[in-house]
């Protein structure tokens, strides 16, 4: 039974037109969800942007920019966080948000830290919907399908890295470019940092 519900899950999560079995691109100016920083369970596909089975991933680049946007859209529900994270988040357990290491937001509509629901959202997301993310040092900020929450997060400390995790069943596709809403005014796609040696 637990056999054929994971791999019902895998099914799911690999079906997507033109998805096959992509190796994952090793570009080193491309932002996806990072495959040396994912939980021991996790699954990523379409090149790195997919994340499904159980456990989280981080993304391959921190957030060093001004104003950083990225999206996620929700494909399956299931157990779900989209948030931030720093290096020492412990990605092999669900949910996020339990420790000092990251800030979520949860399938529920609550945003977690250190165990405390710091904020809840006025509505929960539903499948097919884009969930927004703006960071810019001082606040975290939310968005569903281009509306605003306002709903800020503060007291984000340190590097932190766009961060996803998924579980029983759930499928989130991450986007760090070609949004499918425009990102707030002076918010950009996250810079990659290249160090000139």
């Amino acid at each position: 039974m637990m056999a054929e519900c994971i791999m019902s899950c895998f099914r799911k999560c690999l079906d997507s037109p033109n998805l096959g079995y992509n190796k994952l691109e090793e570009s080193s100016d491309v932002v996806t969800l990072d495959t040396k920083n994912m939980g021991q369970d996790v699954v990523l596909v379409k090149n790195g942007l997919r994340i499904c089975g159980s456990g989280g991933a981080l993304a391959n680049y921190p957030l060093v920019q001004d104003k950083a946007y990225f999206e996620v859209k929700l494909q399956q529900n299931g157990l779900w966080g989209v948030g931030l994270a720093n290096s020492e988040a412990n990605l092999n357990h669900v949910p996020l948000g339990q420790d000092s290491h990251s800030w979520v937001l949860t399938n529920e509509g609550t945003v977690a830290h250190e165990g405390e629901v710091l904020d809840k959202l006025p509505e929960v997301l539903q499948e097919g919907d884009v969930l927004g993310i703006t960071y810019d040092h001082v606040e975290m900020n939310f968005f569903i399908n281009g509306k605003p929450l306002h709903t800020p997060i503060t007291g984000i400390k340190g590097e932190v890295y766009p961060v996803l995790y998924v579980d029983d069943g759930a499928i989130l596709d991450a986007t760090f470019s070609k949004f499918y809403h425009q990102p707030p005014q002076g918010f950009d796609k996250i810079m990659v940092e290249k160090s000139l040696l």
